[in-house]
């Protein structure tokens, strides 16, 4: 990001000097940059699981959170259908990820937005995760998403900041690419 708007000015409701003021803290010391996340679930009944979320650590400090997220099934994969499943979860926490990408650099660069809307969707055959056929994964082929943007930008200014966001996106990446997994099984 360049220092396009260097006075504070809330666009989109972002405070664009704090935005920019973090920006420069961190290319000025790199270690500012590092994050870390965690949460942990516990199942609660059928389905129907609780993950917690306590801290994240954003440039070497912990901050407390506390946040809780419920995930269920559909009455048709055997839940009892009161949350949203871990797929649509999934989609939601991509689709989050890149509208904070859209906001924050429109707000850099100082365009106001009236619209953003993202719709992702993607097949999954359950016959993989039943363990049903070996030959059918238990994932997605693909995601397909739309961005629905409306503000006063050109197309021009809005085609750059998508591919920016498609390039800088952590949830974006960490779908697109594969991540490695290190897992430890403890039984108590």
């Amino acid at each position: 990001m360049s220092t396009a708007v260097a006075s504070s000015t809330i666009v989109n409701g972002i405070d664009t000097a704090v935005l920019l003021s973090k920006v420069e803290a961190i290319i000025q010391d790199p270690a500012k940059a590092k994050t870390r996340w965690q949460a942990t679930t516990n199942w609660v009944d059928g389905t129907h699981s609780e993950t917690h979320i306590t801290e994240c650590h954003i440039s070497g400090q912990r901050i407390a959170r506390d946040f809780r997220i419920h995930v269920d099934e559909p009455r048709e994969l055997v839940g009892a259908g009161q949350f949203p499943n871990p797929q649509e979860t999934l989609l939601a926490a991509l689709n989050a990820c890149m509208t904070v990408g859209y906001v924050a650099l429109c707000a850099h660069e100082g365009i106001e937005l009236e619209s953003l809307r993202i719709e992702t969707e993607g097949d999954i055959d359950v016959r993989g995760f039943l363990g049903i056929d070996n030959t059918v994964k238990p994932g997605y082929d693909e995601l397909r998403y739309t961005v629905h943007i409306k503000g006063n930008a050109t197309p021009e200014q809005f085609e750059r900041i998508h591919r920016t966001v498609m390039a800088t996106s952590p949830n974006y990446y960490n779908l697109r690419n594969p991540v490695p997994l290190q897992s430890r099984l403890v039984v108590d």
